[in-house]
């Protein structure tokens, strides 16, 4: 017990400090804002940014917890985790399921005491599983029959949430199914295939999966000012409400008349509120610290001490990039409104909650990539 100890001892537990700063400053901000939003009377909900506040604190605690535990024995417990966010994804086809206020989805749960979507379960689980798939056979991925078997593995998710109508998500998880592949030790011959099966995967969705009105979103960001009253209006907005910030913003409490409002502004369209307060300066600040986020879980990739880590870190990373890609294209017009959150600032406490433990599970390969031993790991377990 006393060598158990000492051992113990000669082994701090270190975290990257400088990715878990920068998602709680999102994250504080973001409570800010619903806050402003609520005082303002631009949102009804008064109790939002309690919620947002709340979802902080869990996650920031969720990190934590996770970054303590060996992920690998996270992964090794696939068989445990998979099952359960299936079966949550598959409850929204049944009277549990329903479709959120301002959107054209039916991807949400509500059971009653707690209402979230279940996707943001399956990233987490996708990432792990995933991972654990790839590190076991990242010999042989490029044989036919283990590459098919892989891309199953990724495209069940995809067509899951593809066929909750839910579009934007089923893009995320093709980006963390993306990165995470190419992170292997993938053929050449596969990467030069990747354009023409993206090709062909857009062209089959496009005939035989999108409806009119998804198209008719598409086709407004190639033909723009060609449906201004409709599809463009809400996005039309959000441009007028992010000039109308100016190079300084126009504080966070001011009168309702002051600000220009759009729909889901506290949630898919936070960013057009941040830029009407905080201008031109703080809206490129904001984009600097979700960068730096990326960056750092891509850093932290590197560092890994074995190939698990690594893929683990490449899908955190596809997803943080995603979510920020997709979203700051909606607002800025070069992308179709498909309903992504902008990581830690936009409202939702599963989104938040979920962000903050795919951020433990980066900070568990950090914290584990020099450590011999802790509560939770035993190098000669491995």
């Amino acid at each position: 017990m006393k060598s158990a100890f000492k051992k113990l001892n000669t082994n701090h537990y270190s975290t990257d400090g400088g990715l878990l700063f920068a998602v709680m400053l999102c994250s504080v901000l973001s409570t800010l804002l619903i806050y402003s939003l609520s005082r303002n009377g631009i949102i009804g909900n008064s109790k939002d940014w309690l919620t947002q506040l709340f979802s902080m604190v869990l996650g920031v605690a969720a990190a934590f917890v996770v970054s303590l535990i060996n992920y690998r024995k996270l992964a090794r417990l696939w068989f445990i985790y998979a099952p359960v966010a299936l079966f949550l994804v598959g409850l929204t086809w049944t009277s549990l399921g329903y479709t959120r206020a301002g959107a054209d989805d039916r991807a949400w749960l509500d059971l009653g005491f707690i209402q979230f979507q279940p996707s943001e379960i399956l990233k987490l689980a996708f990432i792990l599983t995933f991972a654990y798939h790839l590190s076991h056979d990242e010999e042989n991925m490029n044989k036919p029959m283990h590459m098919l078997l892989l891309c199953i593995h990724g495209g069940v998710p995809v067509g899951i949430v593809a066929l909750q109508g839910d579009y934007g998500t089923a893009i995320v998880f093709a980006f963390i199914f993306g990165f995470m592949l190419i992170s292997a030790n993938i053929s050449w011959k596969y990467l030069a295939a990747i354009p023409f099966v993206v090709a062909g995967a857009f062209a089959a969705v496009w005939f035989f999966l999108l409806s009119s009105f998804h198209k008719k979103r598409i086709l407004v960001i190639l033909h723009p000012g060609t449906d201004p009253e409709g599809i463009e209006y809400q996005q039309d907005l959000g441009l007028s409400a992010l000039r109308s910030g100016g190079v300084f913003g126009k504080g966070l409490f001011g009168e309702k008349s002051d600000y220009i409002q759009l729909p889901e502004m506290h949630n898919d369209f936070i960013f057009t509120y941040l830029g009407q307060v905080f201008g031109y300066v703080g809206s490129i600040g904001v984009i600097i610290i979700l960068t730096y986020i990326c960056l750092k879980i891509f850093a932290d990739s590197r560092v890994a001490k074995d190939r698990m880590g690594r893929f683990i870190c490449m899908g955190a990373f596809g997803l943080m990039l995603s979510h920020c890609i997709i979203n700051l294209g909606m607002v800025l017009k070069v992308m179709p409104v498909i309903g992504v959150p902008l990581p830690f600032l936009s409202a939702g406490g599963t989104a938040m909650v979920s962000m903050y433990v795919m951020v433990g599970l980066v900070l568990s390969v950090y914290s584990h990539r020099a450590m011999n031993y802790n509560v939770f790991y035993n190098e000669d377990e491995n």
